[in-house]
């Protein structure tokens, strides 16, 4: 399997340091608001790096964090703490506003058909391992405080610019970081910030330096640490946290341990709303209920998100969204008709195996060439457009049952729908059957449109027979 390594700026083979495990640290959410898509689109992107790797004979060992204390919102390590922003907005504390937002995230992987992270752990549940973190970069000379907080000084760690290929020359105050006068380098990044004199924070601990709260950028590395080692296989993030967040990350761990952090990086691009970023202080937001409102289904909306590579920016409108769902529809029926078609010829049945499993082949090829998803959606219509069209046998279910597992395994989506129906949907089946077979279209067309109300969908092939499907 092949990646493009953000590290080296090529797509390599990815060489476990234990094959067949591999380690994975992946960026989670702040939860202080609903998630918008684009930050669903970049977590889609980390599942399917999951199934890609499973499907490749690796055994992923993956940890997502949750940052329920500590983002502020600027990066220059100034403003207010999204949490406590929240808290504010909604007239609670932080801590509620954690576990509301964390429990709709939870929710959220499970409506889009995620696999469960190995691990999902909080920041406020580790705030033991970002002081002692902390505490070997003060032994090591990479530390100084000020008045606000202690911070590490970027000009001891020479290759703080490498990753990015950042200008620190060039860097402004008032640009990507703003200068505080107390600080050394415009560059230098909080590890712990004090909580405010003349009022109690929320969320707050005591520290060796002082009463406060962590920095972002600890969480990642000391979780990271904790749970898959100094070194890990692949880091994954958006392209957004590239030239801070994930620089900083670099500084603090290889500083603390002076060994490599992360043997590949990979970064999902953005998302656009027209011509737009989507982002909360754009005002531009776009979640899962305003998608569900309009009627679509989240099954679409990941399809959508595949139908994009991770590394181009992608844009979002609901008419992009309405031929996904259109997409989604005709896998799911070309598969229902080869399903429930009835039985033919041997030579036949052998025809749909052969081209399930080249399929099968060239849908894998194509997510381990640096997860190619738009390539590998156009073999999984091309392979159901073929044979949808000749009939498949009833004989070898096995195989289309296997080919949809396969399906939802490497790209999380169901395109089988089996569920029994129930006795109504039945009943008005037969009763169109009967119309039709009267010639009566009129009531025929009718109780089709009382099936699709009720999420069933029908198709009439050449023999008589009649297809039902999930809308």
């Amino acid at each position: 399997m092949k990646i493009y390594n953000s590290l080296t700026r090529k797509v390599e083979a990815i060489v476990p340091l234990n094959a067949p495990l591999v380690t994975v640290y992946t960026c989670g959410p702040t939860v202080y608001d609903y998630p918008h898509i684009g930050n669903w689109f970049t977590f889609i992107r980390y599942d399917l790096l999951i199934r890609t790797l499973k499907a490749s004979g690796l055994t992923p060992k993956w940890v997502m964090n949750i940052t329920d204390v500590g983002h502020l919102v600027s990066d220059a390590d100034e403003g207010e703490d999204k949490l406590e922003k929240g808290a504010k907005r909604e007239g609670k504390t932080a801590w509620e506003v954690a576990a509301f937002y964390g429990d709709y995230f939870l929710d959220g992987l499970q409506s889009l058909n995620f696999h469960t992270p190995d691990y999902l752990p909080k920041a406020t549940e580790h705030i033991a391992e970002q002081l002692s973190l902390i505490q070997k970069l003060e032994a090591k000379g990479f530390t100084y405080v000020i008045d606000d907080g202690v911070y590490f000084d970027t000009a001891q760690f020479p290759k703080y610019a490498d990753f990015a290929g950042l200008d620190l020359e060039e860097q402004q105050a008032g640009k990507r970081v703003s200068l505080n006068p107390q600080k050394h380098n415009p560059n230098d990044f909080a590890l712990w910030k004090f909580s405010p004199k003349d009022h109690q924070r929320d969320m707050e601990w005591d520290s060796p330096w002082g009463k406060g709260f962590p920095g972002w950028h600890i969480e990642c590395s000391a979780i990271a640490m904790k749970y898959l080692g100094e070194t890990i296989d692949i880091h994954a993030g958006g392209i957004d946290h590239l030239p801070v967040h994930h620089t900083n990350e670099i500084a603090q761990s290889e500083g603390a341990t002076g060994k490599l952090f992360a043997k590949y990086w990979m970064h999902a691009n953005h998302i656009l709303n027209g011509n737009e970023k989507i982002s909360k202080s754009l005002g531009n937001t776009i979640t899962l209920e305003d998608i569900k409102a309009k009627g679509y289904s989240l099954d679409a909306f990941r399809l959508l998100a595949l139908e994009s590579h991770y590394r181009t920016q992608s844009k979002f409108s609901w008419e992009n969204l309405a031929a996904a769902e259109n997409s989604l529809k005709n896998l799911r029926n070309n598969i229902s008709w080869i399903y429930q078609a009835p039985s033919s010829t041997s030579n036949k049945v052998a025809a749909v195996a052969e081209g399930f499993a080249k399929a099968k082949g060239d849908i894998l090829a194509a997510l381990q060439d640096d997860l190619n998803t738009p390539e590998a959606l156009s073999y999984l219509h091309e392979c159901l457009d073929q044979f949808s069209v000749i009939n498949a046998s009833r004989l070898d279910l096995p195989a289309v049952e296997d080919f949809a597992k396969f399906i939802d395994d490497v790209l999380g989506i169901k395109i089988l729908i089996k569920d029994n129906l129930e006795s109504k949907q039945q009943a008005l089946i037969s009763e169109r059957q009967a119309a039709r077979q009267a010639k009566n279209w009129e009531k025929s067309d009718e109780l089709r449109r009382q099936l699709a109300s009720d999420g069933v969908g029908v198709r009439d092939n050449d023999s008589g027979t009649t297809i039902w499907y999930r809308l």
